[in-house]
């Protein structure tokens, strides 16, 4: 029977330390992610980040018992499973992008995965600091940039609206009422909705700042139209 103190050798302290760092750096990403409820939060991000650690682990540790019984015919290549960690790791941030129409989310978060990927892998090598350096730039550019962004995107003279009506119906006076507004259609898709309702996205260039309210109940006052949403 193996004996406890063979289970806690120096390799394997050092494995499990290494895969406990990945999983503390990659679940703080993950925490920001699900505090913004995003697709992909805490979970997703420690399971990924602690994974790609181990397939460091695994190309670092793994072959060494290969590699002295047969030292004149294998040869070793520590970088071949990270680089498919890599490559492989764009099909899971993949899901977490939502195309709809004239928006796109979840990029950050796809970026966010292949991140902690990245991270799990620097980790499972020993670059400790390294990895600690790189979690904190991530969770700056995740927390302050973001808060930067939606105070740049309220400045914007650019709004997008969903509007969604009921069948057929001609657009015309829907466009009227929007000339009300003083503003440029920038960009306009027309879409069908789950039934007979038609869904416009439209691209909005403001000439000055939008009345929302007086916006939304001009729109809604058209018979045809059964809702509005802007876009974020």
């Amino acid at each position: 029977m193996v004996g406890i103190e063979n289970w806690f050798d120096p390799e394997f302290i050092t494995m499990s330390t290494r895969i406990i760092i990945a999983l503390l750096l990659s679940g703080l990403i993950g925490f920001e992610r699900e505090v913004n409820q995003h697709a992909a939060g805490f979970r997703t991000h420690i399971l990924v980040g602690v994974s790609a650690c181990l397939m460091m682990l695994l190309s670092i540790y793994g072959f060494t018992t290969y590699l002295y019984e047969y030292e004149d015919a294998v040869r070793f290549d520590p970088a071949r499973i990270p680089s498919y960690v890599i490559s492989g790791i764009g099909f899971l941030g993949a899901g977490t992008i939502i195309v709809n129409g004239m928006t796109v989310k979840g990029l950050t978060t796809a970026a966010s995965i292949w991140a902690v990927a990245g991270l799990g892998l620097v980790v499972g090598v020993g670059m400790y600091k390294e990895a600690v350096l790189t979690t904190i730039i991530i969770l700056l550019s995740l927390i302050f940039l973001n808060k930067f962004e939606k105070k740049l995107s309220k400045n914007s003279s650019f709004a997008s609206f969903q509007i969604v009506l009921d069948g057929d119906m001609q657009l015309r006076e829907l466009f009227f009422k929007l000339e009300k507004f003083h503003t440029v259609i920038r960009r306009l898709e027309i879409d069908r909705d789950q039934g007979d309702d038609q869904v416009i996205l439209i691209e909005l260039e403001k000439e000055k700042e939008l009345d929302k309210i007086d916006f939304y109940q001009a729109l809604l006052s058209i018979d045809f139209v059964k809702r509005v949403n802007e876009i974020q």
